[in-house]
């Protein structure tokens, strides 16, 4: 029978990990079939449970569910324990086992696709929610120098912060506490959705600096305000394809080609 999976969202109607995964599986000579659902706001955890009894053997789960994901997994994988969200679900019997594969996927992008080397470097990592905390250990794991989380909400960075280690190379607070330059800046929050601009200094960017969006698709606030100084600009689809290779690496055993899907998406 061929293996069920799909994508839990709201919205989701945008999504393109069903267009990845079908590649994926072309590529690889794997018998899958991939769908988005749309689970509602307050019926997350019976949209998983009716996939699970349809027989699905994994989901991944995005915006806004990927914190209630976590509490929904009997077994969770040592990042996704860290990270305290999870993006990844394999099914097995009775066994719900979560995973996280952001950090992983964004630190393929930055460093494989967009050849970035990040020791030393200063990354200023912008929110706290789900996608944010998925990405903090892996980047810190590549030595940097700082890693300083900013959120409107301040005291949500620093909450963040404390439970990932605070220290000498990770510091939280609101952007009224930015200070110097940054190498690396990333964008985990939802401004970009709603068109907004996290309210970042005009020297923020130090030279030679890139600037970072986890969304995809669509030129955002960020892109415009680096471009607008001559900074380089990446968007998320290769960090949504890189994690995505991950999940698919978990779920069956095979780890895909992903520079063909991205050149794919991109001329789509």
């Amino acid at each position: 029978m061929t293996d069920a999976y799909a994508v839990f969202g709201n919205p989701i109607a945008h999504s393109k990990s069903p267009l990845i995964h079908t590649a994926f599986a072309r590529q690889t000579g794997q018998d899958i079939v991939y769908s988005a659902l749309l689970a509602p706001l307050d019926g997350f955890a019976e949209a998983v449970a009716d996939f699970r009894q349809q027989g699905a053997c994994g989901a991944n789960v995005t915006v806004p569910f990927k914190e209630q994901a976590y509490s929904l997994a009997t077994r969770l994988s040592p990042r996704a324990q860290a990270a305290g969200a999870v993006n990844t679900f394999k099914f097995e019997s009775d066994d719900v086992y979560g995973d996280n594969t952001d950090g992983a996927g964004l630190v393929r992008d930055l460093t494989v696709n967009l050849g970035l080397d990040l020791a030393a470097k200063r990354i200023l990592l912008m929110g706290a929610g789900g996608a944010a905390r998925g990405v903090i250990l892996p980047l810190l794991e590549r030595q940097p120098d700082a890693l300083f989380i900013a959120n409107r909400t301040a005291s949500k960075a620093v909450e963040l912060a404390q439970l990932m280690g605070a220290g000498k190379h990770l510091a939280a607070g609101g952007y009224a506490d930015l200070s110097g330059q940054f190498d690396v800046v990333i964008n985990a929050t939802a401004a970009s959705l709603a068109g907004d601009l996290p309210p970042l200094p005009d020297t923020i960017f130090a030279p030679g600096a890139l600037a970072y969006d986890m969304m995809y698709g669509k030129d955002t606030p960020l892109l415009g305000f680096a471009r607008e100084r001559g900074v380089r600009t990446a968007d998320g689809l290769g960090m949504l394809v890189e994690q995505a290779a991950e999940a698919f690496w978990l779920w069956r055993g095979v780890r895909p080609e992903t520079a063909p899907v991205m050149q794919f998406l991109r001329s789509a």
